[in-house]
């Protein structure tokens, strides 16, 4: 059984393959950013100079997304993490970074446990429930890959409302597809 609390140890031979020391198997990028994304930490070390190469890799997992068009990071927060590197500004971006994926996780999770108390106020007006459910959609299909956030919905559905739902949501996806080309064509 793994011990998930420790990083899982990944070794990058001098042939540059990596492999995992848990599973005792050669791993991909991609792999490493599936363990990331299921809440694992990672290490990655060479093994013959020790070096830690974390950094590296982490900062690699995001190019190839970013230039395969799965675009997170908008021009300008690039633009301005190239320049925080030649001014005084370097020291504090990484904690102002960590600070603000923080508040995006804790707001993320306050506002999905607020939409789903009982009893609301607003419940009773009308498209409230509709409303309800597409925010809570948006943010299913949003940060479904995010470890730590528990946006279970209701617990049980019935077999035509988990279809409407289903329905729903990949409308709600293609939408957001679609602002998505539009933002980045701005």
């Amino acid at each position: 059984m793994a011990d998930t609390d420790k990083p899982l140890l990944i070794k990058r031979y001098a042939s540059r393959r990596l492999y995992n020391t848990e599973t005792s198997d050669y791993v991909t990028l991609e792999d490493i950013a599936g363990f990331i994304r299921a809440g694992r930490e990672v290490q990655i070390v060479d093994l013959k100079s020790g070096d830690d190469l974390t950094r590296q890799y982490l900062l690699q997992i995001v190019a190839e997304h970013e230039a395969k068009g799965e675009n997170v990071l908008p021009i300008g927060v690039l633009t301005d993490l190239v320049r925080s590197y030649t001014t005084e500004m370097q020291s504090v971006v990484p904690q102002f970074l960590a600070a603000s994926f923080e508040m995006l996780r804790e707001g993320q999770s306050k506002m999905m446990e607020n939409l789903t108390k009982f009893p609301n106020p607003m419940a009773g007006m009308p498209g409230f429930e509709a409303m309800r459910k597409q925010q809570e959609a948006f943010m299913q299909a949003f940060m479904g890959g995010v470890p730590g956030w528990g946006g279970s919905g209701p617990a049980k559905e019935e077999p035509a409302e988990a279809a409407s739902k289903d329905d729903e949501l990949a409308q709600i996806k293609k939408q957001l597809a679609e602002l998505q080309k539009k933002l980045s064509k701005l």
